[in-house]
């Protein structure tokens, strides 16, 4: 899953959220440099990542971009999942995507201390894009998916990807709602289990 769902499966903890947002900056040992609620949101980070990419819904959903985008195709329906999560009226009725995304900004703009370098200096840009409510349209997650090519060493253009998710929207969105439910039952299950 991409940045939203990490925020939403926060369960509304800033130390956890925190943890949850950094944690792809954060590689090795540098884990324990934070606080253990931090640590905890980094941990839960990594066991939603690992859910995601062994549910069957994440492997059909790879399929129609596998032979254009071959090991990124992941990293791509981790965006698109976002899209189906931020037009999710049971995840977000009415409004309340847009209040959600302005109150993530402020927990996270208020611990500074609890961010990693990286993702401290990218904030600002997520903030002034809004990005957690801009996954919403398909020309947010667009420019999600061209800043992942632009990072990625083998990958040239995001044109086919936008093009693909037109063409298998249904079962995107079938395999979106297959998954969503049961990772967000285990997330809970395991933040639970962190804070006992």
């Amino acid at each position: 899953m991409n940045f939203l769902a990490h925020a939403l499966l926060s369960f509304d903890d800033p130390a956890v959220l925190a943890g949850n947002m950094i944690s792809d900056f954060v590689k090795g040992k540098k884990q324990f440099d934070y606080p253990d609620a931090v640590q905890a949101g980094i941990r839960l980070h990594r066991l939603i990542d690992a859910f995601t990419d062994e549910h069957p819904a994440t492997h059909a959903a790879k399929q129609p971009f596998r032979p254009a985008y071959r090991l990124y195709s992941g990293a791509i329906i981790d965006i698109i999942y976002d899209h189906f999560l931020a037009n999710d009226e049971t995840a977000f009725p009415g409004n309340s995507l847009a209040s959600f995304s302005q109150k993530t900004y402020a927990t996270l703009n208020a611990h500074p201390g609890w961010l990693s370098p990286e993702f401290r200096a990218m904030l600002p840009y997520m903030q002034q894009g809004d990005w957690l409510y801009n996954y919403r349209s398909k020309q947010g997650i667009g420019k999600s998916v061209a800043g992942l090519v632009r990072r990625a060493s083998y990958l040239s253009e995001s044109i086919t990807a936008m093009k693909l998710l037109d063409e298998h929207y249904k079962l995107l969105s079938d395999c979106y709602h297959w998954f969503w439910k049961e990772l967000k039952h285990y997330a809970q299950e395991e933040y639970l289990k962190m804070q006992a």
